[in-house]
Formats: C-alpha cells, sequence, structure tokens
C-alpha cells in the first residue's frame, strides 16, 4: 500500500490576502487554497514547507493525518485571551504536545504517531468537526486539555494518587468526542472522565444578566467598539469572563486510581455486552437456519422420487459445486428417513449410489465428510 498523508490548514481570525495565497500556490501547485483555507494530500511526496511556519505566518487550525497512524492538531490562539499555565498544567507530562509564543499568539501543537487505525480515512472532513474545539478554550473551556492530560493517565505517567485536572469533562460535545476518536484516546478513559463534569454546564439567563449587569460601564463600552471593530473574539471573552465569576458548587475530584477503575469497569461491560450481541446474532442465525432447513426438509419430501433423480444428474455433472448440492441433498434426504423410520430404504439407496460412483473420488469423499458413511468398504 502507497504512503497517504492529509494537509489541512484554516484560518479563522483573518482571511487570507492576495499575497499570502500566492506564497502558498508558490509552495504547492496542486493544493486546494482559498481566501480561509488550504487542503492537499500526497501519495508519495511530501508537503514543501514546514506546517509550525505556516500556522505561525497563515492559519489557526491545521490537520494532519498520514496512513501509518500518525495524526496531528496544530490551533493558534490569541495569546491575550488565553493563560499558557493553564494549559502547562495539563500537558506538562506530555512530550507529544508542544506549546509556544510566536508573536502575539500561542500555539498548540498536539502530534501523536502509533494511532491505531480501524478503517481506511482519507482526513477529509475531521478539521470541520474539530474546529469548535478553538472557540472553546478561547471561551475557558478546558477539557480540550484534559483529553490531553487522559493520555498520559493511559500511557502509566500519572500516579494512582494525583487528582484529575477539572471535576470531569461531561457531557461531551461532539468535537471534544471527535478529538478523542482522532487521537485514539482509550475510550473507556474517556466515558469515565464525562461521567461527571461542570465545565460545559448551561449557565442560567439569570446569572448571564447578573454578571453582565456588572461589568463596568466603561468595559461595556470597550467590549461594544470591539464588536464594530469586527472583533470575532468578543463573545468567547465575555464567556470566560462569565465562567471565571461563575460560583456554582463544583463537585469533588477524583482520583487517577479512581477514574482508571472506572474506565476497567466500563470496559469490561462493553466486552460482556459484546459478548452477549454476539450471542444474540449467533441464536438468531441458528434460528433462521432452522427454518430454512425445515422449509426445506418440507419441500424434498414433496418432491419424494425426484430428488433421488436429481441426486444422479448433479453427480453426472462431475464438478465441485454439483458434487456438494448431491452431498446436500443425500444429508437431507437421512434426516427425513430418520424422521420417517425409513432408514433401510434409504441405507439401500445410499449403498447403490456408492457403488455405481465409487471412482469419483470427491463426491465420496464429500459424504465421508457428511458422515454417511466411513471411509473404509
Amino acid at each position: 500500500m502507497s504512503e497517504y498523508q492529509y494537509y489541512e490548514f484554516q484560518a479563522i481570525d483573518r482571511p487570507l490576502d492576495a499575497a499570502a495565497q500566492q506564497a502558498l500556490r508558490s509552495i504547492s501547485s496542486r493544493a486546494r487554497i482559498t481566501a480561509t483555507s488550504f487542503a492537499n494530500h500526497y501519495d508519495w511526496g511530501d508537503l514543501k514547507g514546514d506546517p509550525r511556519n505556516f500556522m505561525e505566518r497563515w492559519f489557526d487550525l491545521h490537520l494532519y493525518l498520514a496512513n501509518w497512524g500518525s495524526r496531528r492538531l496544530i490551533i493558534r490562539l490569541p495569546k491575550r485571551l488565553c493563560d499558557r499555565r493553564e494549559s502547562d498544567a495539563f500537558v506538562r507530562q506530555l512530550d507529544w504536545v508542544e506549546v509556544w509564543t510566536s508573536g502575539d499568539n500561542l500555539i498548540v501543537d498536539i502530534h501523536r504517531d502509533e494511532v491505531e487505525l480501524d478503517e481506511w480515512d482519507d482526513g477529509s472532513g475531521w478539521l470541520a468537526a474539530l474546529a469548535p474545539l478553538r472557540a472553546n478554550v478561547l471561551s475557558g473551556d478546558l477539557r480540550l486539555f484534559y483529553l490531553l492530560w487522559l493520555t498520559a493517565v493511559e500511557d502509566d505517567l500519572v500516579s494512582d494518587t494525583e487528582l484529575e485536572p477539572l471535576p470531569g469533562i461531561g457531557p461531551l460535545t461532539g468535537a471534544l468526542e471527535g478529538f478523542a476518536d482522532f487521537f485514539g484516546i482509550d475510550p473507556g478513559l474517556v466515558q469515565a472522565a464525562a461521567e461527571s463534569g461542570a465545565e460545559g454546564a448551561a449557565i442560567s439567563k439569570d446569572h448571564l444578566r447578573q454578571t453582565v449587569g456588572a461589568i463596568a460601564p466603561d468595559e461595556k463600552t470597550e467590549l461594544l467598539l470591539r464588536v464594530i471593530e469586527g472583533d470575532g473574539h468578543v463573545a468567547a471573552d465575555l464567556k470566560r469572563r462569565i465562567l471565571q465569576k461563575c460560583t456554582t458548587p463544583r463537585p469533588n475530584l477524583r482520583t487517577v486510581g479512581e477514574l482508571r477503575r472506572r474506565a476497567r469497569e466500563i470496559r469490561e461491560a462493553y466486552e460482556r455486552a459484546e459478548i452477549e450481541l454476539k450471542e444474540a446474532e449467533r441464536r438468531r442465525q441458528a434460528e433462521q437456519a432452522e427454518k430454512a432447513r425445515r422449509a426445506r426438509l418440507v419441500a424434498l419430501r414433496q418432491r419424494g422420487e425426484r430428488v433421488w433423480r436429481e441426486i444422479e444428474d448433479e453427480i453426472g455433472r462431475r464438478n465441485a459445486s454439483s458434487y456438494d448440492r448431491a452431498a446436500g441433498l443425500i444429508s437431507d434426504l437421512q434426516t427425513l428417513a430418520v424422521e420417517e423410520g425409513s432408514q433401510d430404504d434409504f441405507a439401500r439407496r445410499l449403498a447403490s449410489i456408492r457403488v455405481r460412483h465409487e471412482r469419483k473420488g470427491q463426491f465420496i469423499e464429500r459424504l465421508i465428510a457428511l458422515g454417511l458413511f466411513s471411509g473404509d468398504r
């Protein structure tokens, strides 16, 4: 199988001007380039440029996928709207997550190799599914970083006595579920973490009204001016402030050991459910097969002597499929003989068939395999 690599970049805060698009076109003549995106795939070659440089210069999101299991997501965030210390607290133990500053931006680079792939994936559609994560982080939702921390738990980099960094991550959004799936994070751990959580909880309108009403007039004026000037981060900035001032009770933090135990329980329950599902399917198929067999026997009984002539016709064709059909008919006739008490007549007819066709070794082998008689003459 040939190599396959997929690159996609997205500009959110500022569209690409003509000069930027021309610079990108000089890097790739095949890529799909618009005022807000760059996308291309490679079957043998590779991108003639550094994704880090692309992010520092032009883009806010980048996704990379390779068919050997490499996955990458880079997010560029306005530095004034996020605190690097918050992300560092989650990912300090992970060597596959890098955070750095570039000008007025904070860039989070998540790059994981050897993600197990269940099926072919060309990469398209993933970035659109994960894009909401950026807005969530800007509004103060740190559950993305909790998922990264879970990979340290999965890799045994965190002791059982350590507390989770947030009171869970529930309820999960589609983007968070997609992120966990994209990077192959243990589903049991993700589900265990999502059984608790307050970060994504809805804030009541009364609380919003009270918090917004408490904002100083000059600060409100500044926020409105930013809206008029086209600042797309005003809503995220305001939501972050509201979350920081939210005084709703937070549930107790769980230990890593508790999360691991719960994840094991979830995995075991899933495995049991899988076994039960397979057993139910096996029973269903067996019931269907038995119904089909009974219907077949009824039809054979109605056809009477014609069945023996059909058997001779099939044997006479001297090919594998005909031998299979003939042997199957004989096996069904044996069942009918037992039900009707005519085993002696069946045995006589079967012995006659063996004598007449003893030189047809492949056919005789089929009868032996069905247990209709032994290999001894």
